[in-house]
């Protein structure tokens, strides 16, 4: 009854605002005077939403610059579909993906190629942002190269790219194998989990076996700042998997580690696979930093917009079961923040949820919170914070260059709207 009823009071209260959702040219700082927060949460700071709106002001805020930032926001253009940008590179990779997991051993072959299927292989929404932001950079061969130099080595360059896309791929459906079987989930994607269909000692080799087809795949790119990233990205989603393992109170109720957690467990991957394909490209190190807070920021809204929808999703839309993470004691930010309205939500949260009658208590006190609307309040102002960083990218005449950047932008958008 208390679910039911948490879900017709959040869909009331938020049928309003999702409706009026602005595009994030639009953005400004309302959403400051919106919420009811005292203070920002980890890694903002209020500054950049408190003045005539500039993305690049706000971004400028975050990642530390102090130059002048009277740039004009990026008009809205007429949108484009993000996939269908990449549609022709995507099938290439999914292709190659499919061929690169293949083992001589039968089963691990089958356990690694499951979730690379086709019909199983999901909207590919990293590789899609990988291979937009290699053509937002607008990457030009120098005139004076020699005849037809120039075009094998954009052929060429664009090739390792997609091998960034392809490594990311392996390493997140690696990281989904590993965390099934730590959640003992059942579903994935709709269908049933590795874990569920073949066991979690198949399913942990699966996972281990992609990264290590990931890993050869990296070092065959032979670039070593790169290896270095991605290196540097499986110790982030150890380190995030054992954060959210904790148990201690002072931990598990702190904002600014839950979001450190959620960039470990999420956003690492994004930034640095997006930081990987401007360093590839031979880009600065500024440019390489603006695709690095894309993709950091890009991918703490997407987190955060999961964590709303494990409340007021439903197991058809999310491919899961709903209220997956409360059941399984892990605390997210819409649960944070109604803590913050009602204390006493947290002797709840101590007890823990194996009593089911937890779930409803603590579902109430979300209910009558603003804990919901909060963090998707958050996660607009992350998503806008990536479009700020495309923004700041240099202009640009070419038109795949500006239709790439429309896209990310896009997906900036639709990351905060999707309900599923």
């Amino acid at each position: 009854m208390a679910r039911a009823a948490l879900l017709h009071l959040l869909r009331y209260r938020t049928a309003s605002a999702a409706a009026a959702a602005e595009p994030l040219s639009a953005f400004r700082c309302q959403l400051m005077t919106r919420s009811n927060s005292k203070t920002p949460a980890a890694g903002i700071k209020w500054a950049g939403f408190c003045r005539p709106f500039s993305s690049k002001a706000a971004l400028n805020d975050v990642i530390g610059n102090d130059t002048d930032s009277s740039v004009a926001v990026m008009e809205p253009q007429e949108q484009v579909d993000p996939f269908s940008l990449v549609a022709n590179e995507l099938s290439l990779i999914a292709t190659r993906l499919r061929s690169m997991v293949a083992a001589e051993v039968p089963n691990l072959a089958s356990a690694a190629e499951y979730f690379f299927k086709i019909g199983a292989e999901g909207k590919r929404f990293r590789p899609t942002v990988l291979l937009l932001m290699a053509t937002a950079l607008d990457v030009h061969i120098p005139e004076l190269s020699p005849p037809g130099f120039g075009d094998t080595l954009t052929i060429d360059l664009r090739t390792r790219q997609q091998r960034i896309a392809e490594i990311t791929e392996m390493i997140h459906v690696a990281s989904l194998l590993h965390d099934d079987v730590l959640d003992d989930a059942d579903t994935r994607r709709g269908v049933g989990s590795l874990n569920a269909v073949m066991g979690n000692k198949l399913a942990v080799l699966a996972g281990d076996f992609l990264l290590s087809r990931a890993c050869l795949t990296l070092a065959s790119l032979k670039n070593t700042e790169v290896v270095t990233l991605i290196a540097t990205v499986v110790e982030n989603l150890v380190t995030g998997e054992t954060m959210q393992l904790t148990t201690a109170s002072n931990k598990r109720f702190s904002m600014e580690y839950y979001m450190q957690k959620t960039y470990n467990k999420t956003a690492s991957l994004m930034s640095n696979s997006c930081k990987s394909v401007a360093l590839l490209a031979g880009h600065t190190a500024e440019i390489a930093m603006l695709a690095f807070e894309y993709g950091k920021n890009l991918g703490l809204a997407f987190q955060l917009i999961d964590d709303v929808l494990d409340f007021t999703g439903t197991s058809a839309s999310l491919g899961k079961g709903s209220l997956s993470d409360i059941r399984h004691g892990i605390i997210t930010a819409p649960i944070l923040f109604a803590m913050e309205e009602y204390p006493q939500l947290r002797a709840v949260v101590d007890k823990g949820f194996d009593n089911p009658a937890n779930v409803d208590i603590a579902l109430e006190y979300l209910g009558k919170s603003r804990g919901i609307e909060r963090t998707k309040e958050l996660a607009m102002k992350h998503a806008n914070l990536a479009a700020a960083a495309i923004d700041s990218l240099r202009q640009s005449d070419d038109e795949d260059v500006i239709k790439s950047r429309q896209a990310l932008i896009d997906l900036t958008q639709r990351v905060i709207t999707r309900n599923k």
